[in-house]
């Protein structure tokens, strides 16, 4: 008989765990690291998030997606608001639930109202998810 693994402690490998409001606060917690110069984000998954074939439900991939690069979009903007414009996704593999998810995301064009992204959603090693997004800055009256 195999051996079961203890499940896995972002905490523990550097994670630092966020508290937030609004809708990504029911699907967390979200965590972060800055690793290698560039910021990533986690989820640690449940049974809970799972969809009636036991896989990770997509909608949760495509949200942590949206949150992720919304967050890197926000940071390259001078810390502005960004909302999603348009949001591409590819399921490239399923994820089983007490997986924990990272994603990162680069910027590939960038004007004074949009933020041209890509995305990766990866398991360990194994890329689970791709997109490609754009974002718009909203200009605050402030600035």
């Amino acid at each position: 008989m195999g051996k079961t693994l203890p499940p896995f402690d972002p905490s523990l490998a550097g994670w630092r765990q966020h508290t937030l409001n609004g809708f990504i606060q029911l699907v967390g917690p979200l965590w972060s690291r800055r690793d290698e110069g560039e910021w990533k984000y986690g989820l640690l998954t449940e049974a809970k998030h799972a969809n009636p074939a036991s896989v990770i439900h997509g909608g949760l991939l495509v949200t942590l997606m949206d949150h992720a690069l919304s967050a890197i979009a926000w940071e390259a903007a001078g810390r502005l608001p960004c909302v999603t414009v348009q949001l591409d996704t590819h399921f490239l593999s399923a994820v089983q639930p007490g997986s924990f998810i990272v994603a990162r995301g680069r910027i590939t064009r960038r004007s004074s109202t949009l933020v041209f992204m890509q995305g990766i959603l990866s398991v360990e090693k194994d890329e689970v998810v791709t997109g490609n997004a754009i974002l718009k800055i909203i200009k605050t009256a402030s600035r």
